[in-house]
């Protein structure tokens, strides 16, 4: 009975075995129908459950609430608890009828909808392993992912992904059907189903065969794949298991200061890839959980619309990856510099009164706190209204690390940004801030049931990051050799960053050892820190990266902010108001990245000099500076490929893409 504590099934719970003794289960495994040992202990003692587990408890005390809702020609649609459940179980249904076999996948490839979370969890119901795709993923990226998976049935959202399965198809021998979501089928082929004719398939299918599978299920198996964007090699695709969905679901989000809709139905707005861990467990998997009501953005979302969603929707938690905030910053300051004289100064009078206040909570005057609240009411609670977080209570960054001027800047605006970190691996967060967890630039402690622990650590105390707990992957499915490096002869699963603790516990990131700069001369140097600190200063710069791997000195390639075209979100050339601003203070005209760079604009590069010198002044030594610069002539995209599908840099890429700009750096 899958109802019976785990403890029974899983007979050896010891951290590790004594002499002598096998071990039932590993903690880890390769197979998709694997299991594996759970990392249960009187941290986190709690029975595990599976997915229609959490589910069922949540149906019981949420059935009537809503929780998806979706804007269908112009209004919003609502779907509550129960229609969802019975819809999953539909879902369910019919992809056992299509053939989904146990332990393969269903893969989506779609943007944010009501249909994804719905094949998602049907997906699951139905024994199978829900698999996300990345909708910028081309073709072969597909097929890797879904002969990786074996895919059994593919949920598309539109033609425009449907043509890159219909490319593929005849390559993927597992590939029984095909679903399209939101248009119409162009032209009638075999296995190929609109949402609509999918959801009546597995009517004939009786309601006790369903039972049984679900029944079958054990918290130690595995029911989702995220695959890892893979800044190096291959694409990994990461097995999570039910307990760490739901644990994590139940934990995390509890450590967050998420509520139980019993207290206060929290609203979220989805919008992030559903494929990459953050979205999926913040949006989905803890959704159900705590009966949160999910309003989904339209696809266009990160190409400006999202903020009108925001505004309708006002949600209470919002969760960014740090360029999403960053584009907000950006927004609110083109909208500023447009703005007339008065309206300017009071803004930055109010920012910096809230700023100063934000920084030095301990002292200020009574007379002080009088005009920072004055300052809210009257300034910036109008423009928190305006962006869509007058009702919001708590607004999260994960992915990559902030850099202090967007944090500074939202601090002004009386918001916090609260940092969580972890990985695919670790089902997304295993450390959190939150309102009562909460520490500039740190991205908090782990959450309780979770460990932490540092390793080779150097003198300033920068080791690498090791976790430990229920929020540890079962694995990396068929690549056994990759698992078993990633993971220390006790269990503790390997980040790859490096990070220190203070002395309360709470961690703070400092980059990923393999960014690490390794010079000629053999000093470690970690990039992220020069290059935020190069951002900071110069507020023309939209992208610095640090080059000088095996090199006898740091060089540096600079990208200028631009306007992102509405359609497409590639980089154009035409200034940002907040780029313009800066050209005009130091006494340039130009309004175009390619002018600049054309005729290496004297009064910018002169400007673009001092920044550099001013950071290279503050560096811990010499090896540290900053030698050779040069603006390149478009900024980075995820269509140029200098960026991931989660806006993170990708290095070797960029190295690759501009090789004559690095070599003349260090040509003699």
């Amino acid at each position: 009975d899958a109802q019976t504590s785990c403890r029974d099934s899983l007979p050896c719970l010891r951290e590790t075995p004594d002499e002598g003794t096998e071990p039932t289960e590993s903690l880890w495994t390769s197979f998709a129908d694997g299991s594996v040992r759970l990392r249960i202990d009187n941290s986190c003692p709690q029975t595990p459950v599976t997915v229609h587990q959490m589910f069922k408890e949540s149906l019981f005390k949420y059935g009537s609430l809503n929780a998806l809702a979706s804007k269908k020609n112009g209004k919003w649609e609502r779907m509550t608890f129960s229609e969802y459940y019975c819809l999953s179980r539909k879902a369910a249904k019919s992809f056992l009828k299509l053939g989904l076999e146990r332990f393969h996948s269903v893969a989506i490839l779609g943007f944010n909808s009501p249909e994804w979370f719905i094949s998602a969890v049907g997906a699951v119901f139905a024994g199978g392993i829900v698999t996300g795709i990345y909708t910028t993923n081309s073709p072969n990226a597909c097929h890797y992912i879904a002969h990786d998976s074996k895919t059994n049935i593919m949920v598309v959202e539109n033609r425009k992904q449907l043509d890159k399965i219909m490319q593929i198809w005849n390559r993927l021998p597992q590939l029984k059907a095909v679903v399209l979501y939101k248009d119409s089928i162009p032209e009638r082929h075999p296995n190929l189903y609109t949402m609509e004719e999918f959801l009546q398939l597995g009517d004939d299918i009786p309601e006790s065969t369903l039972d049984d599978i679900i029944n079958s299920q054990k918290p130690n198996q595995c029911c989702v794949l995220i695959y890892t964007s893979g800044t190096t090699g291959k694409p990994k695709g990461a097995m999570l298991s039910h307990d760490n969905i739901t644990w994590t679901s139940s934990h995390c989000s509890r450590a967050a200061d998420m509520q139980p809709a019993e207290v206060q139905q929290e609203s979220i707005v989805s919008y992030l890839p559903l494929s990459h861990i953050a979205a999926q467990i913040y949006d989905l998997w803890a959704g159900i959980k705590w009966g949160e009501q999910v309003y989904f953005a339209e696809p266009d979302a990160l190409k400006g619309s999202l903020i009108n969603t925001l505004k309708e929707v006002q949600p209470t938690s919002h969760m960014g990856v740090p360029r999403v905030w960053e584009k907000i910053m950006e927004k609110l300051k083109d909208a500023s510099a447009q703005s007339g004289f008065m309206k300017k100064k009071m803004l930055s009078w109010a920012m910096s009164l809230t700023l100063e206040r934000n920084l030095n909570s301990s002292s200020s005057s009574d007379l002080k706190q009088f005009w920072t609240r004055l300052a809210d009411y009257l300034v910036l609670a109008k423009i928190r209204n305006a962006l869509g977080f007058s009702s919001c209570q708590k607004h999260f960054s994960g992915a990559a690390p902030l850099n202090t001027e967007t944090l500074h800047f939202f601090l002004g605006l009386n918001i916090t940004l609260y940092e969580a970190y972890g990985m695919s691996e670790t089902t997304g967060p295993h450390c959190l801030s939150g309102p009562y967890i909460y520490r500039q630039h740190s991205c908090g402690k782990p959450v309780p049931g979770c460990k932490v622990k540092l390793v080779d650590e150097d003198a300033e105390g920068n080791g690498e990051i090791c976790f430990w707990g229920r929020t540890v992957f079962m694995g990396y499915l068929n690549m056994e050799d990759k698992t078993k490096e990633t993971f220390d002869e006790d269990g503790w699963l390997h980040s790859g960053d490096l990070g220190k603790l203070d002395k309360d516990g709470f961690l703070y990131v400092t980059g990923r050892i393999k960014d690490l700069i390794i010079t000629a001369g053999g000093e470690n140097v970690p990039p992220v820190p020069i290059e935020d600190a190069i951002k900071n200063e110069l507020p023309i710069v939209s992208n610095a990266m640090v080059i000088g791997d095996k090199k006898k000195f740091l060089s540096m390639l600079l990208t200028l902010k631009c306007v992102l075209d509405p359609d497409t979100s590639d980089p154009t050339d035409i200034l940002t108001e907040q780029a313009r601003d800066f050209c005009q203070k130091i006494g340039s005209k130009a309004t175009k990245v390619s002018e600049i760079v054309a005729t290496k604009d004297q009064a910018i590069y002169q400007a673009i000099q001092e920044g550099i010198n001013k950071v290279n002044m503050n560096a811990t030594n010499r090896v540290h500076c900053i030698q050779k610069w040069i603006v390149l002539p478009r900024d980075f995209s995820i269509s140029g490929g200098e960026l991931g599908p989660t806006m993170k840099l990708k290095r070797l890429t960029v190295l690759e893409k501009y090789r004559n700009e690095v070599d003349s750096f260090y040509e003699e």
